[in-house]
């Protein structure tokens, strides 16, 4: 717990402490129900599951299925509006700002097939989603990419790219191991 805790101060430099992290930040406190609501999930206990995610989303404004598998060090920055679909798999050390979206393609066409498929993304280890992005469908988020704020993701993207625009594209950066939340800066060349 405390490596997680340290793993989103030296991600946010407003994290001040510990304390501050674990009393006041929404990302903390969906991350740790997740784990309870996932628990459910997986012994059968659906609707407890489901009773649990939607309550910690009425309190945190955030929405993450008691499927979705989430890897170590998840920071869900700010938080309010981030929705995190049933089939998700989320990498370690992975940064998610607000009214992020890993939503899948076509929810309302042909449900009952839907219900035994991947329908949601795969994000990669290290990987930062801007605020406002939306990832859609069953594909790959390569390892330390970048979503930019407000891209919408449809096609897999490859480890280490820059993703801009709708629909999103790759862009490269100069100082590639630097850490951009918001996924661009001046130095932006189109390819």
């Amino acid at each position: 717990m405390i490596d997680y805790l340290e793993s989103i101060k030296k991600r946010d430099p407003a994290a001040k402490s510990l304390l501050s992290v674990i009393l006041t930040y929404p990302g903390v406190k969906a991350v740790f129900f997740h784990q309870i609501s996932n628990f459910f999930y997986k012994a059968g206990f659906d609707l407890v599951a489901r009773i649990i995610s939607q309550t910690v989303r009425f309190f945190t404004g955030i929405e993450i299925h008691p499927g979705a598998k989430i890897g170590k060090n998840l920071f869900i920055d700010h938080g309010m509006g981030v929705v995190i679909g049933e089939t998700s798999e989320i990498g370690n050390n992975v940064t998610i700002y607000h009214a992020v979206t890993l939503g899948g393609s076509s929810p309302s066409i042909d449900s009952e097939r839907q219900r035994h498929e991947k329908r949601h993304p795969t994000i990669g280890d290290d990987v930062v989603i801007g605020s406002g992005a939306q990832i859609i469908g069953p594909i790959k988020v390569g390892n330390k990419s970048r979503i930019a704020s407000n891209a919408v993701v449809v096609k897999d993207v490859p480890d280490n790219a820059t993703m801009v625009g709708i629909p999103a594209k790759a862009v490269k950066l100069e100082n590639k191991g630097s850490f951009r939340p918001y996924g661009v800066d001046d130095k932006v060349k189109d390819e």
